[in-house]
């Protein structure tokens, strides 16, 4: 026997929970499968959720040591301790994923803890942990597994001195010395952690620059200020193998000598985890990197079996995940859901904060668009003054003949909030005339988004 669903949603990440109640609240009967206990996917778990409460006690930690005496606050003596903030970020993750578990509850969705496996179109096999099985049957299935850690030949992470993220986020003890392989946003991120708690921390990255695929101009500002906080960086940097010693690593690198040290990151990204998901039983091949083709309305070549976040490709965001989901779910049942695709932000947490959206200028360039680029420094903002926070610049680049902003970036306090702006702005297909007419209110850092879009037409009143 099985029992029926609408849909039947294989992995409870952001994509896949947020599809599960936006289809509940469509109307159909949902079934959510996931074999984690804590609801949420890597994100909520090992990702996104802890990475961000482990930076923001990290940054709270050196300021009370270092910086708060500027502001006339004297702290005697500032000690760590990391058992209590390791426990706060834990504490963080388990109440927001009981919260999503009480959200499918509210929606009518029914939970199976337990692997999901196809077995044929419209059925899914879940085998829980003691290897009993439940058979589900629906018209509707949404494959939303997500990704999983990436390592490079040569270098196997065995979680204790070789690391992937998720070991990153609870060291037992700070390293003295961490070698972080990979310079986009999870290095940079845990790298910024573990160097204010303590730790010399060296970053080997293979291109020349860092954070790929993100704007030039504000990755090389971003390099300067980091090695400034006291980062240490080797570009062009070809890691061949890690070798462990009897208490140490020791990391290769091509042409150079052996970089030693006590632990070693390993955040060269995220594949897609589609592993025994029985896409052969029932006739759905992945490309040659792994992820799952689909269709506009992300179905897979198989009618009725849908994919969506990590494993279809594109960039590995939460948000974009979830946007996905709802598309596909309202797809199913209105005949209508959209995506687009330039007006999904990222963001990098490290201090200050790296946000875009949109095009970056060399796209532009690479493409042969016509545009005019607007910027403008937080130095000249009263209200990064006012909290001490000037580093970085906001930037937008816009059609030369239209005005319609094509791209944004910002680096800067609290980018990752003021992206939000740009992002709808681009969604509206806003010029920066737009934005530039806009009131924005006095003192906030958003004046500096603003004047930027002033710039655009070369008219930014305070710069």
């Amino acid at each position: 026997m099985s029992t029926q669903h609408d849909l039947i949603v294989i992995g409870a990440g952001p994509g896949g929970y947020v599809a599960a109640i936006r289809a509940a609240q469509l109307g159909l009967n949902v079934a959510c499968i996931e074999k984690e206990p804590a609801l949420g996917g890597t994100c909520l778990r090992v990702g996104c959720i802890p990475s961000k409460a482990l930076l923001e006690s990290s940054e709270l930690y050196e300021q009370a040591g270092n910086s708060l005496i500027n502001r006339g606050i004297r702290i005697p003596k500032v000690e760590l301790d990391l058992p209590r903030m390791l426990e706060q970020k834990n504490q963080t993750v388990s109440t927001l994923s009981k919260g999503i578990d009480g959200l499918l509850k509210k929606n009518g969705v029914t939970r199976y803890l337990g692997h999901g496996r196809l077995t044929a179109p419209g059925a899914v096999r879940v085998t829980d942990k003691k290897n009993q099985t439940t058979e589900l049957t629906g018209k509707n299935i949404l494959i939303a597994t997500g990704s999983v850690v990436a390592t490079l030949p040569g270098i196997e992470i065995d979680g204790e001195r070789v690391v992937s993220s998720t070991e990153a986020l609870s060291f037992p003890s700070v390293p003295g010395k961490l070698v972080v392989i990979g310079g986009g946003a999870i290095g940079l991120e845990l790298g910024t952690v573990w160097r204010r708690l303590g730790s010399k921390v060296t970053v080997l990255e293979y291109m020349n620059r860092i954070l790929p695929g993100m704007d030039d101009e504000l990755a090389k500002a971003s390099l300067k200020i980091l090695k400034s906080q006291g980062l240490q960086f080797q570009l062009g940097a070809r890691v061949t193998g890690v070798t462990l010693n009897r208490k140490t690593c020791d990391v290769h690198i091509k042409g150079q000598e052996n970089l030693r040290c006590d632990r070693v990151l390993v955040a060269v990204g995220r594949r897609p985890n589609t592993a025994d998901l029985g896409l052969e039983a029932v006739g759905i091949e992945t490309d040659k990197r792994g992820f799952i083709p689909i269709d506009e309305t992300y179905q897979t070549s198989v009618p009725g079996i849908y994919a969506v976040g990590d494993v279809v490709g594109g960039a590995m965001l939460a948000h974009k995940a979830e946007e996905e989901g709802i598309a596909c779910v309202e797809r199913i049942v209105t005949g209508y859901g959209h995506v687009n695709y330039d007006a999904i932000p990222a963001i990098v947490y490290t201090s200050p904060e790296i946000a875009s959206v949109g095009a970056t200028e060399e796209e532009l360039k690479e493409s042969g668009v016509e545009y005019r680029k607007g910027s403008f420094p937080f130095a000249a903002n009263g209200r990064a003054r006012a909290i001490g926070h000037t580093e970085g610049m906001v930037k937008i680049l816009a059609d030369k003949k239209t005005d319609r902003i094509l791209g944004a970036h910002i680096l800067g306090p609290h980018a990752g909030d003021l992206i939000a702006e740009l992002a709808v702005a681009i969604e509206f297909c806003a010029s920066s005339e737009d934005v530039a007419r806009s009131c924005h209110a006095h003192p906030t850092l958003a004046e500096a988004i603003k004047e930027a879009a002033m710039a655009v037409d070369r008219r930014a009143i305070h710069f």
